[in-house]
């Protein structure tokens, strides 16, 4: 009752006009950021910190809240329509919501993330009111050999169901791997594939990598094709959900939050994680199995979803314990330094005001976007009507600016067009591209938590199983890699009986 009656003097605080102004200002900004390659919410509130010091501290972090949610659903955007994810979180809606995009379905690809990031908001923002203070008492608890059981987890499932073969999504995971190897040593502080470069000391930015293999690699993909076929412009089609589309998306939508909001309050890579295990949870459950990796509308739906209830996971951990899950969490935990204020236990007590009116302001904040961006569906779908040629030139000079913004430096536009050649390479021979992604940004913390768990356990193989958690997960990463086999058997056995039951049947028929 004390949660709710805060929440409702929140809500006082975030509808006064100015704070609304301030939100949908967020908002705004943040879906246009996101919608640019390699410009991600936690860029996005880097940038307008000093320009935030003469605010009131209420009305900057609901500002930085509507950025947060807007670049995510932003980042979307463009990784449906383009192939080009404008943050990490949106590397998954590429899988099904490109190939519905190419099959004239883009609106409805669209109106399936907006509502899956309204649905998957308000309830994981909900649950920030509700179980706060458990879930931050659980994460507290988890240490080095869970969080390696996760990323193991995630490893295995995102080579499990992309791609034409395990062999192939393995192979794809390992150049991950390969490339989040560069840079110095975490533990040892030694070099490891810098070739000498200073530069690239601090290792390959992931956005750099995420841009490089899908926006580069699909440029060079299509350009390669082009030369043979004239590329027509993709139609727009209908730009509402149908019945059957609301049919097939209902349940993802609920189901996301249920994994994104867990996996947003603890330190095991922000949304990136929930996402995949989204997607690989409906394709699991999906009755139209054969359409994922051609336009399945459950594959949109579900993570998208996953990806907003994990930012309100995230603020669990980062209001309540003063520890950012994210780099979005980082950059705003240094916002509130930067006004004097402590995030952690005593919060609730000395800033009332500030946290509930953010809190509150979430709500309003999802209702913006929603209202925002499902009229707009139509409208960004629209970029596919723009000739092929004229409109890839766009990404490789928008994929340019966004990994040069990241660090600055003109080795990054190399990289990003050495990366760019790896996808197209990737794209020749079949392997799928987000196994590859995902090494990048879980290899070196999954490498970390591997000789934590280890040292803590003086080298023995026994301290990565030695609890609970780790144990329920790797029976889970168990059962993933034996459901084929068993599933053979199991429909092998069912289809030997039904024809010796049909030859049975035929025997005493005749």
């Amino acid at each position: 009752m004390d949660s709710l009656n805060s929440l409702l003097d929140g809500f006082g605080t975030a509808l006064t006009p100015m704070n609304l102004l301030w939100a949908a200002i967020g908002v705004l900004l943040g879906t246009a950021i996101g919608v640019l390659p390699g410009i991600g919410p936690a860029m996005a509130v880097a940038l307008l910190l000093p320009v935030t010091y003469g605010l009131d501290p209420t009305g900057a972090f609901i500002m930085f809240a509507g950025i947060y949610y807007g670049a995510m659903f932003g980042g979307s955007t463009t990784s449906i329509l383009l192939n080009t994810p404008g943050e990490s979180a949106a590397v998954v809606a590429a899988i099904e919501g490109n190939p519905m995009a190419k099959a004239g379905r883009g609106a409805q690809a669209l109106a399936a993330a907006a509502i899956g990031h309204f649905a998957g908001g308000m309830i994981g923002t909900i649950l920030l009111v509700a179980l706060a203070p458990t879930v931050a008492s659980l994460a507290i608890g988890i240490g080095a050999p869970d969080y390696f059981a996760i990323m193991v987890l995630a490893f295995i499932a995102v080579t499990s169901v992309l791609g034409a073969s395990r062999i192939r999504g393995l192979a794809s995971l390992l150049i991950g791997l390969t490339i989040g190897l560069v840079g110095l040593d975490q533990m040892t502080g030694q070099q490891r594939l810098t070739f000498g470069s200073l530069q690239l000391a601090d290792g390959v930015d992931v956005v750099i990598v995420a841009v490089g293999l899908f926006a580069i690699g699909e440029a060079l993909w299509v350009a390669a094709h082009l030369r043979r076929t004239t590329g027509e412009p993709i139609p727009v089609g209908r730009p509402w959900l149908g019945r059957s589309d609301l049919r097939r998306t209902w349940k993802p939508w609920l189901r996301g939050p249920l994994i994104g909001f867990p996996f947003g309050a603890i330190p095991a890579g922000g949304a990136e994680i929930p996402t995949f295990l989204s997607y690989v949870t409906e394709k699991r459950l999906s009755r139209h199995r054969a359409q994922f990796g051609k336009g399945a509308i459950e594959g949109v739906a579900g993570p998208e979803s996953a990806a907003s209830a994990s930012a309100a996971g995230t603020l669990v951990s980062m209001l309540t314990l003063g520890l950012p899950t994210t780099a979005v969490a980082a950059v705003m935990l240094a916002a509130f330094q930067q006004y004097g204020i402590q995030p952690g236990p005593l919060l609730f007590e000395r800033e009332p005001e500030l946290v509930w009116g953010l809190i509150a302001s979430l709500f309003v904040g999802m209702v913006l976007l929603l209202a925002l961006n499902l009229p707009l569906a139509p409208v960004w779908a629209k970029l596919l009507r723009i000739p092929r040629p004229y409109l890839y030139a766009g990404i490789l000079f928008f994929a340019a600016v966004g990994a040069y913004a990241v660090g600055g430096e003109s080795l990054d536009l190399v990289i990003l067009l050495i990366i760019g050649l790896i996808g197209f390479g990737m794209r020749r021979y079949g392997l799928p591209v987000l196994p590859a992604v995902i090494g990048v940004i879980l290899g070196p913390a999954a490498e970390q938590q591997l000789r934590r768990a280890l040292q803590i356990s003086d080298g023995s193989v026994t301290g990565l199983v030695n609890t609970p958690f780790s144990v329920t997960v790797y029976a889970i990463v168990a059962l993933i890699l034996a459901w084929p086999l068993v599933y053979r058997v199991v429909v092998v056995r069912r289809r030997g009986d039904r024809e010796k039951g049909g030859k049975t049947g035929a025997v005493s028929g005749g």
